[in-house]
């Protein structure tokens, strides 16, 4: 990776999704059948969700499938999965990077893979996204682990621009399954077009965006938006389904599906 530019070129494209978040004898989501399908993971660093045997697991089976391990922190919320609202100043948003991203790092050295990125999750992901003060923290501690850890971040947001200018490296995420406003955030799930869930629209917008840079909003409007890597979601059978239509679809279309590791 290189510093200080954004990481696509425009025949290729990552797919991510956010795994390891089962917790003690409580099992989430389909892990080993979503590393099937994607290139980069998210992987829960224990406090939204995971814990040190499932953080050790997940990073394994990452390596042995080929796909990039991302640092997935998030606030210190069990019980709400992380997706409640906090009152986090940003000296406690530098510290449960560091904290967080230290702990998963660990893991990663233990089997010699490149800690590829980081992602935020939840309530801590959309909150930066729109706090300058935040996400400057978030980015503090980022850089205080290790500059070339990229920010994998909200398309267009604050901190995409910001880690940008920083010179961190930068994956800008899109989602497949999330509606758009006309100002380049996510439709909030509690309103109507929050969610896409025909695979096929679906497949066509992925591929608007990946191919041309754009995506129609729950308004009806056009606007730009940067697709360096695709979220999806495998924490059901009809999920994964989903994810696989997703990806053969790019296939399909002449897009080369790829972490940032395994790019030639």
């Amino acid at each position: 990776m290189k510093k200080g530019r954004r990481l696509l070129m425009s025949h290729y494209v990552d797919l991510n999704s956010d795994l390891g978040e089962s917790f003690g004898n409580y099992t989430l989501g389909m892990d080993g059948e979503v590393l099937n399908h994607v290139t980069s993971a998210n992987v829960a660093c224990g406090w939204h969700a995971g814990d040190p045997l499932i953080m050790d697991a997940t990073v394994r089976m990452c390596k042995e499938k080929g796909v990039a391990v991302g640092a997935h922190p998030g606030y210190p919320d069990l019980m709400g999965f992380g997706r409640r609202a906090m009152a986090v100043n940003p000296a406690e948003a530098k510290a449960y990077m560091i904290y967080q991203v230290g702990a998963l790092q660990a893991f990663c050295d233990s089997y010699g893979v490149t800690l590829q990125h980081m992602k935020l999750h939840g309530a801590f992901y959309n909150t930066a996204c729109v706090t300058p003060k935040l996400a400057d923290a978030v980015l503090d501690g980022l850089q205080a682990i290790n500059p070339n850890i990229a920010a994998m971040v909200l398309s267009g947001s604050y901190i995409a621009k910001e880690a940008e200018r920083r010179g961190i490296p930068v994956i800008q995420e899109v989602f497949a399954d999330r509606g758009y406003t006309d100002e380049g955030t996510l439709v909030p799930r509690t309103e109507p077009g929050a969610f896409i869930k025909d695979p096929q629209e679906a497949l066509e917008r992925v591929l608007m965006m990946v191919t041309e840079g754009k995506v129609v909003t729950n308004t009806g409007n056009t606007i730009d938006i940067v697709a360096d890597s695709v979220c999806v979601h495998g924490d059901n059978p009809e999920a994964i389904a989903f994810t696989n239509y997703i990806r053969e679809g790019l296939t399909k279309a002449g897009v080369i599906v790829a972490n940032f590791q395994n790019r030639k």
